[in-house]
């Protein structure tokens, strides 16, 4: 069976933080450039996970501010 995706690694990852919390409502996530460095893949890579964080609800982007888990609410669909 193949690997997953980097970029499916790096949100399930994402997902198993918040889920522990490990990463809480409002926390901010590493910036793009340090998920790189850590992850070890191309920035087009980090920005997939985090879009597809984005359609689960689970973060949100802050113009200029960067990504943060989103609340509780947010991520029910309230």
């Amino acid at each position: 069976m193949p690997a997953k995706p980097k970029w499916a690694q790096i949100a399930d990852h994402v997902r198993e933080q918040i889920a522990s919390g490990q990463l809480s409502p409002g926390d901010k996530l590493p910036s793009t450039a340090e998920m790189r460095s850590e992850y070890g893949v191309s920035a087009g890579v980090v920005r997939h996970a985090i879009l597809v964080l984005q359609m689960e609800r689970l973060v949100h982007g802050v113009h200029g501010l960067g990504v943060f888990v989103a609340d509780r609410d947010e991520a029910a669909g309230s």
